[in-house]
């Protein structure tokens, strides 16, 4: 099978080359094969090795400063404090390197519950597994929405157009015909009986026998990973960084000054100021802040994806935390999407009621009190006969229990098939099928043709109002008023109704024919499905209104259908709030944006109407989550701020194009990820406010020291200026990465998404708390210097001080609103252990011989740390007083 020249050709040679056939191929032929063609799968760019991770840490501009304090001071013989310097180095490599590889890991594993599946012939049944183990021989099935796993040679046909821009450019859809007859010398856009791996099937159904996987493939030889792109950073770590560089061009313009005082006021050396300045810069430069927001950023995906919430973009993390509207599909969204038919009417008026619920067929029919089936009754026969001929799903028995495969409609049908004694099988023995025309929203129907006594037969489901439109009332117009009346009463009482009909329409028709559009069909009746809702989604759209965030419900159902459901849902009660897709058209922006504030509930929406509702939505100023399965849901995906795919349901491409995949087609889950979204954005904010309010506070204590003119010794040395970075922004500014959620997170209104991260209230608190730490530091410094200690004594005691510090205004960035006092430290975890190891390391540092010497320190009396301790009390009260200003000042203003 090494040649590829048969591929095009004709289809005995095809299957003949592969050892294959329709049926396709048995498990044990699949595992064979699989072993000896190896799994399929395309290029993969290798991980990264350890020590490339590791090397990574050191490619930062202040990496290199660092890098340069040492050589100097290693040069200059003092051993000690570049051995210090080399030893930050190392600790921070290794702990950025750790937190990089742990990223690594959860990417890769992520990627792994977004596999491609597909729909394999395996043992004579159709199975949904992963791509990866599909075999060259294999038989699949494809439709819309799907992306081709490997290369196919299509067996069958119907209405498929495929997307093979990825690998000829073009960006117009190819049409495909299974019979076409050619070979490999014409270009791959020509080839019209031929898929392509990672090409998309924009319209259609089909079916086909894989000729390659892996690497044998087209886009395989082209050595290309087309199934997983690499993007850009996400926004807020692209803002994050500029907001990095802006401080630390800040901080070196105050270092600079800082240390001309200290060459020319208190006479220090300039080795000494070079030295002291790189330390000072370091500590104060919040450095670490993109690595601290990649790790808040990969634990809120973390946390989303053990909710089910699986995130394709790190952007969507931070887009959740502004969501304040929600468009959501109904069908698999709000519902269980398990159709059951449950009321029929026949065309002569008769109301039969099915029992049992769910896709088993597990229940009988009535005709009141009186038990029926299709062999009793011609006029229901006729109708079911509709409901299984015109059907693309598979329900069967195997080992016992029922399974299923294919749409839920119409797996719905053939379960009503089976109860009423009628089964496809026979009925496509009696009736061969020759064409079809897939179902498509735009049509609003399917249609089967059928081989009927030597004429051809149309058996058509879908719309009501389409279907009846294509009826004859030649003679019985009010015959029509009944029926959509009917309709109208089953749609009213929250049932998804389908109109069934049939009606010769040729004398004879080709294969490959494209099949005329049904006409004057004879109506055989309406079967009403009911799908019940999700449990404890009714209590997720409470939680989201009380969120701030409005739920609108966009269907291709009947108006009268998708109300009955809102009102079950608490989303929408009146008619005047349901707008549906024929008031939608032709509708200007203006009117679009009237129609969402009016509108919590649209209905009979075409995919084009659902990107025009999303793009009224953004103007109106809301920051939208849509979710979407089809691949007509694909541009409202990508114009939403958020795309939300449904990972059981959804389409390849619908999933590519979104932000977050929902593994359980829930909608509750995606509240669950609003709630996370907005627990991780409040993290990343408690990150930044500790790392710039402890930087700001040690340049401004130097500053402070240095204004007092030549009274002050130098407050810290360089080498404890580098601990403090560690001990403070090493350890803790991980640790609060960590922090649970706060109490009433949901009950908060959502952000704008214009609002800065670096808002009024944290430059405000930023202020205080660094004002607060370096004044106090200070006077306790210059207390303890005109007391008579010794210099080295002094900033020993200030060292213990700012640690203390720290260690206290940890407490204070738990929360911007709620008091340190009502948060136990208990609830965190991580942050607790982050806290008290920093102090246990600093209390080492302060007895252990070696570090003594590296640092300075030395054990304090009792006394001092009393002292030292109702000192650092100070920060709690200063942040404190200012969360009751401004609790008090937001209450006057009304927000």
């Amino acid at each position: 099978m090494a040649a590829v020249t048969w591929h095009t050709g004709p289809l005995d040679h095809v299957f003949k080359a592969l050892q294959s056939n329709e049926q396709g191929l048995s498990s044990q032929q699949a595992r064979q094969r699989l072993a000896q063609h190896g799994p399929n799968q395309l290029p993969r760019q290798p991980p990264p090795t350890w020590w490339q991770i590791l090397l990574r840490q050191f490619q930062s501009p202040l990496i290199y400063v660092l890098v340069a304090a040492a050589i100097v001071s290693f040069s200059t013989g003092d051993f000690k404090d570049s051995g210090f310097i080399a030893a930050v180095l190392a600790v921070n490599a290794v702990i950025g390197g750790y937190q990089e590889w742990r990223a690594e890991q959860s990417s890769r594993a992520l990627q792994q519950l977004l596999r491609i599946r597909a729909s394999v012939v395996r043992d004579g049944e159709v199975h949904e597994i992963d791509a990866e183990e599909l075999v060259p021989g294999d038989v699949v099935w494809l439709e819309s929405g799907n992306r081709i796993p490997a290369d196919v040679r299509f067996i069958s046909a119907h209405g498929l157009e495929v997307d093979e821009s990825l690998l000829t450019g073009e960006s117009v859809a190819v049409t495909k015909v299974f019979d076409w007859k050619g070979d490999e010398s014409v270009p791959i856009a020509d080839r019209l009986n031929m898929g392509y791996a990672a090409s998309i099937v924009i319209r259609g159904r089909a079916k086909g026998v894989i000729v390659s996987t892996g690497t044998n493939t087209m886009v395989g030889q082209l050595a290309v990973d087309v199934l997983s792109a690499s993007g850009g950073k996400p926004p807020l770590l692209q803002r994050m960084e500029r907001f990095a560089h802006t401080i630390a061009y800040a901080v070196l313009v105050a270092v600079a000054i800082v240390s001309v005082m200290g060459i020319f006021i208190h006479g220090h050396t300039i080795k000494d100021m070079f030295l002291f300045g790189v330390a000072l810069a370091v500590s104060a430069i919040p450095e670490g802040l993109p690595a601290a927001l990649t790790v808040a950023l990969a634990i809120a995906t973390s946390r989303m994806a053990r909710r089910r919430v699986i995130v394709r973009r790190l952007a969507a993390v931070e887009g959740l935390g502004s969501c304040t509207m929600i468009a959501s599909d109904k069908t698999g969204t709000l519902t269980c999407n398990e159709l059951t038919v449950r009321d029929v009417r026949l065309a002569d008026g008769t109301n039969l009621i099915v029992r049992g619920q769910g896709f088993a067929p597990e229940g009988d029919i009535f005709d009141g009190d009186e038990h029926v089936n299709a062999a009793d009754r011609e006029g229901l026969f006729e109708l079911v006969r509709v409901a299984v001929l015109c059907n693309e799903a598979d329900l069967h028995r195997r080992d016992g229990n029922w399974v299923w495969h294919g749409d839920p409609t119409d797996i719905a049908l053939l379960s009503f098939g089976h109860k009423a004694g009628v089964q496809r099988e026979d009925c496509l023995s009696a009736l061969p099928q020759i064409n079809e025309i897939p179902f498509e929203p735009e049509h609003q129907f399917a249609a089967t043709y059928h081989c009927v006594d030597g004429s051809v037969w149309a058996y058509i489901k879908g719309a009501p109002e389409r279907v009846l439109n294509m009826c004859d009332w030649t003679g019985n117009e009010t015959k029509l008023a009944e029926f959509q009346s009917m309709a109208e009463s089953m749609a009213s009482e929250g049932y998804r109704v389908l109109a069934l009909a049939d009606a010769k329409v040729v004398d004879e028709l080709s294969p490959t024919t494209t099949p005329p559009q049904p006409s004057g069909l004879e109506l055989r009746g309406f079967v009403g499905m009911i799908d019940p809702l999700r449990p404890g989604v009714r209590d997720a759209v409470e939680t989201c209104h009380a969120a701030g965030i409005t739920v609108c419900m966009v269907t291709g159902d009947h108006p009268v259908t998708a109300l009955a459901i809102a009102r079950d849902l608490g989303l929408a009660s009146e008619p005047h709030q349901v707008v549906s897709g024929t008031e939608l058209s032709g509708q200007s922006l203006e009117e679009l944006r009237a129609a969402i504030r009016r509108g919590r509930v649209f209905a009979r929406v075409a995919p084009r109407q659902k990107l025009e509702l999303v793009q009224a939505a953004r103007a109106e100023g809301h920051f939208v989550a849509v979710t979407g399965d089809g691949v007509n849901d694909a541009p409202a995906l990508r114009a939403a701020n958020i795309g939300v795919a449904m990972g059981k349901s959804g389409t390849d491409v619908a999933r590519e194009a979104a932000e977050l995949v929902i593994s359980d087609d829930n909608f509750a889950t995606i509240v669950s990820g609003v709630e996370e979204g907005r627990v991780a954005y409040d993290n990343v904010r408690k990150v930044i406010y500790l790392l710039v309010s402890s930087g700001a506070a040690e340049v401004l204590l130097i500053g402070l020291a240095f204004a007092v003119g030549s009274v002050l010794p130098l407050p810290l040395w360089p080498v404890q200026l580098l601990w403090l970075n560690l001990v403070t922004n090493g350890i803790q500014g991980i640790a609060l990465a960590f922090e649970p959620r706060e109490a009433g997170i949901l009950r908060r209104k959502p952000r704008r998404p214009s609002e800065p991260i670096f808002d009024r209230l944290m430059a405000e608190r930023t202020m205080v708390a660094a004002g607060v730490m370096a004044v106090v530091g200070v006077i306790a410094f210059s207390w303890m210097i005109h007391a008579g200690w010794s210099h080295d004594s002094a900033r020993n005691a200030l060292l213990l001080l700012l640690v203390l510090f720290e260690n206290v205004h940890i407490g204070n960035c738990r929360s911007e609103t709620h008091s340190a006092f009502r948060l136990s430290p208990f609830r965190s975890p991580f942050l607790l252990a982050g806290a008290i190891g920093a102090f246990l390391l600093h209390v080492i540092a302060m007895h252990l011989p070696l570090l003594q010497s590296v640092l300075r320190t030395e054990p304090v009396s009792l006394s001092t740390w009393m002292v030292m301790i109702l000192l650092a009390s100070t920060i709690l009260i200063a942040i404190e007083l200012h969360k009751w200003i401004w609790r008090v000042r937001n209450t006057k203003n009304g927000s």
